[in-house]
């Protein structure tokens, strides 16, 4: 059997859209890994399936390029608000996405009958504090937040001398972390803007994450680094992160781009 899948990014993270309302997949783990790989399959960071929803619009789930399941992603979720309205799912401009992480209201921007960018309202920041690392590591202190899914966020004063292959995953997999963590390195520019390299939980180095540069911005002004609204600059693009505290609430602005539309095999 054949299904369709269209390849989408959000500032560089790329990830393969299937609507399941049409294509339901079962063990999506699988189909995650087989098809992530970059020689062998379609390539991306993993694989994202658009369903239906009894308590949103429309619901979503995201499988990493290992198989395993993450609990949010806001550059995809500005993806499958682009997928929605122009493959005509859905006439609406402001969308209540279900997520393993609690509704995520998307905010459509349209530029002519395409979605240009999406802002989604992220909700609330938990478990914000500062963390020892302890000895041995490169980096004695970074701040946790918690954007439902975990991040670690580490400030440097030059974020392109980490050597992201060994930190990475010695982040990633620190005792301090038994479910693992999404590792975030961040460095405050002289216009207050900030620059961030990001290893994420389950799929390596990435050009962008969506919650990671929530996180980045909620850690940055926790510590007194930041402001209240910054943009995230990554290897993929930028994303603007409006963090209001009063309010308990992060709205994340970006682009969400189509690459193209395929085809493949389910026995792939």
């Amino acid at each position: 059997m054949k299904i369709e899948f269209t390849k989408m990014h959000g500032a560089g993270n790329d990830y393969i859209y299937v609507n399941t309302l049409k294509y339901p997949l079962v063990q999506p783990e699988t189909f995650a890994k087989e098809w992530s790989k970059p020689h062998t399959g379609i390539g991306s960071d993993g694989l994202v399936l658009i369903g239906p929803s009894e308590k949103g619009d429309f619901s979503m789930r995201i499988f990493n390029a290992d198989g395993s399941e993450a609990m949010m992603c806001g550059n995809a979720s500005r993806c499958v608000g682009k997928y929605l309205y122009e493959y005509g799912l859905t006439d609406k401009k402001e969308i209540a996405l279900e997520t393993l992480s609690g509704i995520k209201t998307l905010y459509l921007h349209l530029q002519g009958e395409n979605v240009d960018s999406v802002t989604v309202d992220m909700g609330a920041p938990r478990d914000i504090r500062t963390v020892d690392l302890g000895n041995g590591y490169l980096f004695r202190e970074g701040t946790t937040v918690n954007m439902g899914n975990p991040h670690l966020v580490i400030f440097t004063h030059d974020v392109s001398a980490i050597d992201l292959l060994s930190e990475g995953p010695s982040m990633e997999h620190h005792p301090l972390f038994p479910n693992r963590v999404n590792v975030e390195f961040a460095q405050i520019l002289p216009d207050g803007n900030i620059r961030m390299r990001v290893w994420e939980r389950g799929s390596g180095i990435t050009q962008a994450c969506g919650t990671g540069a929530c996180a980045t911005a909620v850690a940055a002004a926790f510590t007194g680094r930041g402001k209240g609204k910054t943009d995230i600059i990554m290897d993929g693009g930028t994303l603007t992160i409006e963090y209001q505290p009063q309010n308990d609430r992060i709205l994340m602005t970006g682009p969400a781009t189509k690459v193209f539309d395929g085809t493949i095999n389910m026995d792939r």
